[in-house]
């Protein structure tokens, strides 16, 4: 069965903003979900891709960028913004940052710190800042906080996937 390609998904952001502890737990588990998913992998698969898209590395390195992208926009809620900051969508980030060559253990910790520092983030806030709204750029709907966490948790899911896929494939 062919995956649901990213850009073609569609969301319905109808959490009351009260379910925010049960998505923070998601984003929260993303980290240690990836290193059992990779617990006992032979190394040459890391970087071994399949002609469809990112390698197992790449996914890890681009899951650790897209946590900058995320903080920022829970800045741009706690600021008030009327659109949030929009994402770097040509792929130019992943290609330039090599993570191929990179060494999959620092890929790895910096992806636990970003994604550290951003629960840490997020478990800061009020029941109110849950509730903040701004809109999304590429999605052009109204995104809430809680929505905005899910929405991570729904990117690491898909690239979670990608990632058992590609296992498979190789396994």
């Amino acid at each position: 069965m062919a995956k649901w390609p990213w850009f073609e998904r569609t969301f319905t952001f109808d959490y009351p903003a009260s379910k925010h502890p049960d998505i923070l737990e998601r984003v929260r588990g993303m980290p240690i979900r990836v290193a059992e998913r990779l617990g006992g992998l032979r190394a040459d698969l890391l970087t071994r891709g399949d002609g469809k898209g990112l390698t197992i590395q790449e996914n890890i390195g681009h899951l650790a960028q897209v946590d900058r992208l995320f903080t920022r926009r829970v800045e741009d809620l706690m600021a008030g913004v009327d659109v949030l900051t929009a994402a770097e969508l040509t792929g130019k980030h992943i290609r330039d940052a090599n993570f191929n060559d990179q060494p999959f253990d620092g890929i790895v910790a910096d992806l636990r710190t970003r994604r550290g520092e951003l629960v840490t983030r997020l478990e800061g806030l009020s029941e109110e800042d849950w509730a903040r709204t701004a809109q999304h750029p590429r999605l052009d709907v109204p995104m809430r906080m809680v929505d905005h966490v899910c929405f991570i948790a729904e990117h690491d899911d898909y690239h979670l996937a990608r990632i058992s896929e590609l296992i498979r494939a190789f396994a």
